[in-house]
């Protein structure tokens, strides 16, 4: 118990400069956000904005187009937004590829050599990124909080604690869906780099199965595979009910992922 703790406090300190640096940033993010819908609030942008939007791509977006084009609405935007979810996905697939580093450098060497049994290195991979998402988590909402504390406009509709809550979690469960599938590609690879490519690769591969089988009925079939496709920010902005097997799916992918790395690293040749 306290080699695997030791090891995990060695693990947090190598992360903590990519973990604190990508919180503080999403942080600011979400304060820069806050500037933008005020400025659009109060000079009225939002209508005039919509307005300029064709009326085919209103009818293609649907409702959510409504409901982001509001204050609330941009400020959940930094919850969602393409580059903010994959920089995520993206940092929480190399942590979880820390234990093919540590075999490529010759590190897990020195870790077994001690009594240390080698389940210790998948918990504390588990304990890693659970604790990474929480913090970046974290920032993200303190940011939030801190521009709608000093910079919304008294008359604004601000989204409720509840809404970014629901956001955060929704982002949270979707980060360590990806941490899972990555973790057991990692514990039967012998490079990082090609754990992280995999597993990045199997994301965006993905992501794009969903954006298809949402956009053309022929793929609909499929897109069931993707896990993006129990991704709902948008139906959790709107107020409309996200089914509870979508996070349940997510959770399960990931405990499935955690499951096949214990067996796969307990069984391979180090």
């Amino acid at each position: 118990m306290r080699g695997g703790l030791v090891l995990l406090i060695h693990s947090l300190k190598r992360a903590r400069a990519l973990v604190l640096g990508m919180g503080l940033l999403l942080a600011g993010f979400q304060v820069f956000l806050t500037l933008v819908a005020r400025s659009l609030h109060q000079s009225n942008a939002f209508e005039q904005i919509s307005q300029l939007v064709p009326p085919f791509m209103r009818q293609m977006m649907g409702p959510s187009f409504v409901g982001l084009m509001s204050f609330a609405g941009i400020i959940a935007i930094g919850y969602f937004h393409i580059a903010i979810m994959g920089s995520l996905v993206g940092m929480t697939i190399s942590l979880a590829t820390q234990p093919a580093s540590e075999i490529e450098t010759k590190f897990m060497d020195l870790i077994l050599a001690r009594p240390l049994a080698r389940h210790w290195i998948i918990t504390r991979t588990i304990a890693l990124l659970t604790i990474c998402t929480v913090v970046v988590l974290l920032f993200m909402m303190s940011g939030t909080w801190i521009g709608l504390s000093a910079l919304a406009p008294a008359d604004a509709e601000k989204p409720s604690a509840n809404l970014i809550l629901s956001l955060a979690v929704n982002l949270g469960v979707l980060m360590l869906c990806w941490g899972g599938v990555g973790l057991a590609i990692s514990s039967a690879a012998r490079r990082r780099t090609i754990a992280g490519a995999l597993a990045g690769l199997l994301a965006l591969a993905t992501f794009l199965l969903d954006y298809i089988a949402r956009a053309w009925e022929p793929a609909s079939s499929v897109g069931w595979l993707s896990p993006f496709r129990y991704y709902s920010p948008l139906d959790i902005v709107m107020g409309f009910e996200v089914p509870a097997h979508h996070i349940w799916v997510l959770i399960a992918v990931a405990f499935a992922g955690f499951a096949a790395s214990y067996v796969l690293f307990s069984r391979r040749d180090i």
